[in-house]
């Protein structure tokens, strides 16, 4: 069930470029569990398109099945929207963006959705290039049906009911970055100003974009010996980088000493500034990127920021070859080929 907030709202709130307040981007009110970091996820959002003035019937919001993909109706409710069923969001987002690919695709999902039954269906998406921000909430348990283990529980960490995970946890980044992802990162709900500008970036990048934030189950998996418990995240959480995102019509200023911030520009022109804190680590280097995610998980650490970017990707639009007018706006004229062009079709079967 939802509920749909009241309309009214002070008319000197404070509005973007395009004219749209905060509230032009929110949606109905949450049901979630009081204090459950998908809401903070799900505000960050709005948050993120509220400033990059973004008009919200531009986005296609995407997700399949689990506490996580309700999240959409909590958000963006002036944007497109399909609720799929479980683990098949990457299919109908593919089937989506190959018919109309001026939209923003922002696809929302769980540990769960997207790491046990979706697993196929993202491996896909990630390999094929489909140009989304792709988004995990990720609680390391299944919240939908009582806390049970998820695909991403870390071994060895201990459920609401006390019982011990003996098996080794799938890393979604990694995953990513091994399947030839051009945008990968991870957060975590807790840290708003590291996640706004993370979803920036992926927003405007050109490509897949997979997006891990590490989202607390305040209900089931906020116990002590969780890995994906508020306090764990925050005593084991290492930044690599302090993120922020410049738009592209905005004057580029670094006041960082020489070495220490690396600008990356992204294909709208638009730049993330990176204030590094990890050594060893060049987020546009993959095999510097698998090493540091390596360390990190031999340490117990979490690690989050900007893992890697490909700053030359290529969409599937763009290894497919489809032509610039996106199908669902191609008329029969455009469609009908010529005499000549069947003629030639034809001669090539005889």
């Amino acid at each position: 069930m939802s509920y749909i907030k009241p309309k009214f709202r002070h008319p000197e709130l404070p509005k973007n470029e395009l004219g749209f307040s905060k509230y032009d981007y929110e949606g109905v009110i949450s049901t979630l569990c009081a204090g459950c970091g998908h809401d903070s996820i799900g505000g960050a959002i709005v948050q993120a398109c509220y400033e990059m003035n973004v008009q919200p019937h531009q986005i296609a919001k995407l997700s399949g099945i689990g506490c996580s993909s309700k999240t959409p109706a909590y958000f963006l409710s002036n944007s497109h929207g399909f609720n799929s069923v479980h683990g098949r969001m990457p299919s109908v987002a593919t089937g989506a963006n190959l018919a109309n690919k001026d939209l923003l695709y922002l696809g929302v999902s769980g540990d769960g959705d997207t790491a046990s039954i979706g697993m196929g269906q993202f491996v896909h998406a990630v390999r094929r290039g489909l140009n989304m921000t792709y988004i995990v909430m990720n609680n390391g348990c299944y919240g939908l049906t009582k806390g049970q283990d998820s695909a991403t529980a870390d071994a060895g960490s201990i459920s609401k009911a006390g019982s011990e995970n003996h098996f080794a946890a799938i890393d979604l980044c990694a995953m990513a970055l091994e399947l030839g992802a051009s945008f990968v990162a991870r957060s975590f709900s807790g840290d708003k100003h590291q996640l706004i500008p993370l979803i920036k970036a992926a927003m405007s990048h050109h490509g897949f974009a997979l997006l891990d934030v590490i989202s607390p189950c305040v209900t089931f998996n906020n116990n002590d010996g969780s890995t994906k418990s508020y306090d764990f995240v925050r005593e084991h959480e290492i930044a690599l980088s302090e993120v922020g995102y410049v738009p592209h019509k905005t004057e580029i200023t670094v006041d960082y000493n020489e070495g220490d911030s690396k600008m990356v520009e992204l294909h709208d022109g638009s730049y993330m500034q990176l204030h590094k804190l990890s050594s060893g680590w060049d987020p546009t280097n993959k095999t510097s990127a698998f090493n540091k995610l390596h360390d990190s998980r031999t340490k117990g650490e979490i690690l989050t920021g900007l893992i890697y970017i490909d700053t030359e990707s290529q969409d599937l639009h763009d290894v497919i070859k489809t032509c610039k007018t996106p199908l669902n706006k191609l008329t029969e004229k455009d469609l009908m080929p010529s005499l000549d062009a069947l003629e030639a079709i034809n001669a090539d079967h005889r």
